[in-house]
């Protein structure tokens, strides 16, 4: 019997940098519909769900085509929101998509679908994408992840990763080593339910990236290459940059 794998968008009111965000208006309709309109195009997915704690938000997220799963107001982080979620659904297996990507790749969801499928060794799944430019490798708004041989993540960070000992402290990226993470997760439905049981470790504090929770308590997580969405919308300042990329995805 092949696996159920569900989508589930994680999309909360009280975002700290952009209250409503998943409802603000971007080229003429809420950005939380373009994100489902994305994710109902992945096919190797059962369903798509939207997580959230707001009845405006279940209204959008309906009329765009997915269902809803109404949870808590005080969930730490989407992953918890997520998990909630899964609670009540029947699935082997759950993509969490960001909420705040207009231009998430239907083929990249499949891929991390079928990975949770095919591949059940893997606890989790998320993707990475060749880092290019020094400004991005040093930023610490960009997240990296080092892999090994076979795809599993060895670390993630803010910091630029691996380092390159003798080329200054403004070094460029090197092709096939310096990888952008991609903030899509899949995991095994077992091992979610294990991760949120699981206490914040210090490297996730000290970093502030919840992933450093999975591998500190031995998760096998696959890093695939995808493409990078590049339109994420954080704060109100990003609506017209993504307004831009989406006009121009559909010129293309």
């Amino acid at each position: 019997m092949s696996k159920r794998i569900v989508g589930v968008i994680p999309a909360r009111w009280g975002s700290t940098r952009f209250p409503g965000k998943s409802l603000a208006p971007i080229a003429g309709k809420p950005l939380l519909e373009w994100v489902v309109e994305r994710v109902l195009r992945a096919d190797r997915l059962a369903g798509v769900w939207v997580a959230t704690d707001d009845e405006r938000i279940a209204m959008v997220a309906c009329r765009s085509g997915a269902s809803v799963a109404m949870t808590c107001e005080d969930h730490p982080s989407g992953t918890d929101r997520v998990a909630e979620a899964v609670g009540s659904l029947h699935a082997d297996g759950v993509v969490n998509i960001q909420g705040d990507e207009p231009l998430i790749d239907p083929d990249l969801i499949n891929q991390v679908a079928a990975m949770l499928a095919d591949a059940p060794e893997w606890d989790m799944v998320t993707a990475c994408t060749p880092l290019h430019t020094a400004a991005e490798l040093h930023s610490p708004d960009v997240v990296k992840v080092v892999r090994a041989a076979n795809g599993a993540a060895l670390y993630f960070s803010r910091a630029p990763i691996p380092f390159i000992r003798g080329e200054g402290e403004a070094f460029a990226p090197q092709a096939g080593c310096h990888m952008r993470h991609i903030g899509i997760y899949g995991y095994q439905r077992s091992f979610l339910e294990r991760l949120v049981r699981e206490p914040p470790c210090l490297l996730e504090s000290m970093e502030k990236l919840e992933q450093l929770r999975a591998l500190y308590i031995g998760a096998r997580m696959y890093v695939l290459e995808g493409t990078d969405p590049g339109g994420g919308v954080d704060t109100p300042e990003d609506v017209a940059r993504v307004e831009a990329l989406l006009g121009r995805s559909r010129r293309d």
